[in-house]
């Protein structure tokens, strides 16, 4: 049975809870306006940062894959700044942020810890 290399990190299962939590939060709470445009931005955010992980871990070499790992790193971003801006609207209270806002920051320092091990030593 082939063995997905993804699968093996801990930042990628943490990712994929944090994408479930915060996609059954936006569920709830965001108004059906907001469906095709901080909704979806968000999810795809939320996707890319899997995404990345999962299509830069098979890559040549650990220093393409610390490149997939860097736009994973900027589509988190992108989530952080979709969570400023739905507490900014109204649809997560600063309560929600501040909890979602600190597991992204700690799936951030996975990647930044994942990305600089990859460059300074290479997985074999």
């Amino acid at each position: 049975m082939y063995k997905f290399r993804f699968k093996s990190f801990k930042v990628y299962e943490d990712a994929r809870k944090f994408r479930k939590e915060l996609k059954s939060l936006t569920k709830k709470k965001f108004p059906k306006e907001e469906q095709f445009c901080m909704t979806s931005q968000l999810w795809r955010a939320l996707d890319s940062i899997l995404l990345n992980i999962a299509e830069g871990a098979d890559r040549g070499t650990d220093k393409d894959f610390a490149h997939y790992l860097n736009n994973s790193n900027t589509s988190l971003n992108e989530v952080a700044s979709c969570l400023d801006l739905s507490m900014d609207d109204g649809y997560i209270s600063s309560e929600e942020h501040e909890i979602f806002s600190e597991r992204l920051g700690g799936i951030a320092n996975q990647l930044t810890a994942l990305r600089k091990k990859l460059i300074e030593h290479p997985i074999k």
